[in-house]
């Protein structure tokens, strides 16, 4: 056990906090979650901490199973998604878009000029015309 903790350490793993983000608080269950008997439905105090010793046993020890069982394969299949994942990000998303994004900047910069040189003008003129108009509202007490 000392070895696997020296080996985590190194790698920088926390061998006590496994979930320092609380990715996976949803999955936390209690047996309260799962098991509760309200007020006037209470079996006798043998059962319930039977039953709530044999609940955390057969969690533990299945999650545990299955842990061992599939641990290894599962991190080994999500390395390889994440590395794929990473690799086609890097290598082909990334200078795809920065390659639209240097050709759209000179299609924008086009578009600004042609909207600068004709359009402008006749906002200003349209402007003009309405900058004259003045309103007076009085109020009338009838």
């Amino acid at each position: 056990m000392a070895e696997a903790q020296t080996i985590g350490s190194s790698h920088g793993l926390d061998m006590e906090n496994r979930d320092p983000e609380d990715v996976n608080g949803h999955v936390k269950v209690l047996f309260e979650d799962v098991i509760a008997e309200p007020d006037g439905s209470h079996s006798i105090d043998g059962v319930w901490s039977c039953s709530y010793k044999t609940f955390w046993a057969m969690k533990n020890c299945c999650y545990i199973f299955l842990s061992v069982l599939c641990g290894g394969p599962c991190a080994c299949m999500w390395g390889l998604v994440f590395a794929c994942q990473s690799f086609y990000n890097i290598w082909c998303i990334r200078p795809c878009c920065k390659s639209y994004q240097l050709n759209f900047e000179c299609c924008a910069n086009c578009w600004r000029t042609c909207i600068s040189c004709y359009l402008n003008p006749i906002y200003d003129a349209v402007s003009r015309v309405f900058s004259n108009i003045k309103f007076h509202h009085r109020y009338e007490v009838v």
